[in-house]
């Protein structure tokens, strides 16, 4: 933690890695995250019964904001989750895109030096590299 927060060096959360930087998260209890990007982990749950859970598979993405880690990517570029919880951030300005399951999905989370994906770049072909590229050049 010290060397995200006190020397600024940029911080990558994925999946999980992700639902960290939330100030609460609420699983099997509520549990205190590194309150990094202001909002809460929750359960997902889909209105829709035919929509699985664990949310796993391709979906595409929403671009709501900008981000040098975002350069190369835009709005319906294919990306791969695996996940059951969500992250209901709570500043808008937070969250840099999303994807629609069972309603709009947090997929990107920034605050200073952090950036979170709820997918898994590492598995999302082109778009992934791109945004693990960008990240491994970004200079906060």
């Amino acid at each position: 933690m010290e060397a995200v927060e006190v020397q600024g060096k940029p911080f990558l959360g994925i999946c999980v890695g992700m639902q960290m930087m939330a100030r609460f998260g609420h699983e099997y209890e509520t549990t205190t995250g590194l309150n990094w990007v202001d909002g809460n982990i929750r359960p997902i749950k889909p209105t829709n019964p035919k929509l699985k859970i664990p949310h796993m598979g391709w979906n595409d993405l929403v671009i709501t904001g900008d981000h040098p880690v975002l350069a190369g990517l835009k709005t319906g570029d294919h990306v791969y989750f695996v996940h059951s919880y969500q992250f209901e951030v709570e500043q808008a300005a937070q969250r840099l895109a999303h994807v629609d399951y069972a309603g709009e999905i947090t997929a990107i989370v920034s605050s200073g030096n952090c950036i979170g994906t709820q997918f898994h770049p590492e598995k999302s072909q082109r778009n992934g590299l791109q945004l693990i590229s960008n990240f491994l050049n970004w200079r906060p």
